[in-house]
């Protein structure tokens, strides 16, 4: 499927996650909270699923043609220790959480029956609520071959068959963690657009700049974040992922210096 323009395969996307996340924060309040913590961790279980397919092309051929046998675990181990340690640096966990905060309330203000609460523990509850949706939804949709491979494919007028793929998977995740966390899966949509759009963009201008093997590691390194973000989400430990999110520049970037010292 070809699309009209560069860029049309990010609105899709956009469009299935808008409409999935108000189709689920319509219906989200109608669920009593035992179900809401067996759908959390139904999605917990799920994002773990989507981590090992993703984290699955450490093993890619692509990759270990160009960094060697044994060495693509290194360049995924060496992009979450600089990354974490420069988003740690960097205070990425806490700026993104008072970002989220600000977000919170806007939304809040904007849709006042969205279970934002008020003050106190309901306030505090709904605001951490948010943030979990929002990063949560925000680093689902935006990691993985799919969004990589559409994004780029859709920028170098090659189709749009991925990205309409990836809308369809999205429309239904969007709708079962709207359910759950609320406004803040809405707002992973604007993620999406700037995610999405930016590599479109790089994909129309410089045409194909990241290799197959870049790819695979940038996957990888994605389905480690998305381990991170199922324990949040089953409760098991509080990984700050987004600290961990300039690993996701690192990878590529470590392969092209590890390939090019070979």
């Amino acid at each position: 499927m070809d699309g009209a323009f560069p860029g049309v395969g990010t609105l899709v996307n956009v469009a299935a996650i808008v409409v999935g996340s108000v189709v689920g924060m319509t219906a989200g309040h109608r669920l009593p909270d035992r179900v809401r913590l067996v759908v959390t961790d139904a999605l917990g279980l799920v994002t773990l699923l989507v981590a090992a397919l993703a984290a699955v092309d450490v093993t890619a051929p692509s990759l270990r043609a160009a960094v060697g046998p044994g060495v693509p675990v290194l360049v995924v181990l060496g992009s979450l220790v600089i990354g974490g340690i420069t988003g740690a640096a960097l205070g990425l966990e806490r700026r993104l959480q008072a970002l989220a905060g600000q977000l919170q309330r806007a939304a809040a203000q904007r849709w006042p029956g969205s279970g934002q609460g008020t003050a106190g523990v309901d306030g505090g509850q709904a605001r951490l609520r948010f943030i979990e949706g929002w990063l949560t939804t925000s680093l689902l949709f935006c990691v993985g071959p799919l969004t990589v491979l559409g994004s780029l494919s859709d920028g170098l007028g090659q189709g749009i068959d991925q990205l309409v793929l990836k809308s369809m998977l999205d429309l239904f995740a969007s709708l079962a963690f709207a359910a759950t966390f609320g406004v803040g899966v809405l707002f992973s949509a604007v993620s999406v657009a700037v995610v999405q759009g930016g590599l479109t963009v790089l994909g129309w201008a410089l045409g194909a700049v990241i290799s197959p093997a870049q790819i695979a590691a940038l996957t990888a390194v994605g389905g480690v974040l998305l381990v991170g973000l199922a324990l949040r989400l089953l409760r098991l430990r509080e990984v700050p992922v987004a600290d961990l999110l300039p690993a996701l520049l690192v990878a590529p970037l470590l392969v092209a210096a590890v390939a090019g010292l070979r």
